[in-house]
């Protein structure tokens, strides 16, 4: 929105500075970031006047867990508003809308939507059930039929979104991939890292920090692909407009910071699904349209890790009765193994900015 003011350089000489997407990216990153800041105190204090609570599960269901987590009973969630509601001024204001920044905005607010009915329900029926996983699917499922139609609708994206690539390779594997492949690809990348991410929301600014981390690497990406002489050196699919998703990936970095801010242990606010939901799925939507869907295996390897920790962990307890972690996602089990919830946080940042280092290495190795 704020582009046009580039026009108008004549009349004052820095105005020119919104026509590069670096300044915008900045700019977009600030404005989520103070914009967060400066709500926070209010939207913490209205979320606790109106009692919207955050729903645990009691010891019967997770044992001593539950102790572990009593202090946390009172907290107030659905922060995850916070988050959208900063991230998607900041963009709006600041990238030239296209369809790829259009799209993934439409991800972004569509699981923020399914993720705020799945909270309101824990909230008004005091449980920790919500919304069922296969209406959760099913609506994953329309959200990315409807994102993927517009993709391959608009000339500017449709030939593009149906390469597939694939790490370490210097080409794509399908230039032109089927729409029978190609929509349960997708589908698989949006509601994969979209549920992998609210499986990591599990303890005070362990999703959040990570999604700092793994937004940062698709902004370099983003601004890589959209770049003719970058993805040229790079050896890289180059697709042009995809650059503005950087400003989006800016905005994710400034909302995040200043949720972090207030969702560091001890947590004063959860995001809730309102905001795990909406995070993974438009980190997944990016990954597709910037054509690294399956570095996102190495980048969000935390994600991977909490989310392949709950799959071994109900596919051991099935064939063989026998649970491999004291408790999935991973963090619990260290939880339960002695760590203090800081401690897990901490060290998983840290492998969470390994993992984001390894992912940008990919770009090179071809």
């Amino acid at each position: 929105m704020l582009t046009w003011l580039a026009e108008y350089e004549h009349v004052w000489g820095p105005l020119r500075l919104f026509q590069f997407l670096t300044f915008r990216a900045l700019l977009a990153a600030g404005i989520a970031l103070f914009s967060g800041l400066f709500l926070g105190p209010v939207f913490i204090r209205w979320l606790q006047n109106f009692k919207i609570r955050q729903s645990l599960r009691n010891q019967a269901e997770v044992g001593e867990l539950a102790s572990l987590h009593e202090k946390k009973r009172d907290t107030p969630t659905m922060g995850g508003l916070l988050i959208v509601g900063t991230v998607t001024l900041a963009t709006l204001l600041c990238a030239r809308p296209n369809v790829y920044v259009l799209t993934a905005l439409f991800i972004f607010v569509s699981l923020a939507a399914l993720g705020f009915a799945d909270d309101f329900l824990k909230v008004r029926e005091k449980n920790s059930k919500g919304v069922s996983g296969r209406k959760k699917l099913l609506v994953q499922a329309i959200v990315a039929v409807i994102a993927l139609g517009a993709l391959l609708m608009v000339p500017e994206s449709s030939e593009k979104m149906r390469e597939i690539w694939v790490p370490f390779l210097k080409d794509p594997v399908m230039v032109s991939a089927p729409l029978w492949f190609l929509l349960p690809f997708f589908f698989l990348i949006l509601a994969g890292s979209s549920n992998a991410l609210n499986l990591t929301d599990g303890v005070d600014g362990l999703a959040i920090g990570c999604t700092i981390t793994v937004a940062f690497v698709y902004g370099i990406m983003a601004y890589a692909v959209g770049n003719v002489i970058i993805s040229e050196y790079l050896l890289i699919s180059y697709i042009p407009g995809t650059g503005e998703l950087a400003v989006l990936c800016a905005a994710l970095i400034g909302g995040g910071m200043a949720f972090l801010w207030y969702n560091a242990h001890p947590a004063e606010v959860f995001m809730g699904d309102t905001g795990s939901l909406a995070l993974g799925g438009v980190i997944g939507g990016m990954a597709f349209m910037v054509h690294q869907p399956l570095t996102l295996i190495i980048v969000g390897g935390i994600f991977v890790m909490e989310a392949g920790s709950v799959m071994l962990q109900v596919f051991s307890f099935k064939t063989r009765r026998k649970r491999i972690f004291l408790m999935a996602p991973i963090h619990h089990h260290f939880e339960l193994k002695g760590w203090f919830e800081t401690k897990v946080v901490t060290r998983f940042w840290i492998l969470s900015l390994i993992f984001a280092i390894a992912g940008l290495a990919t770009l090179k190795l071809r």
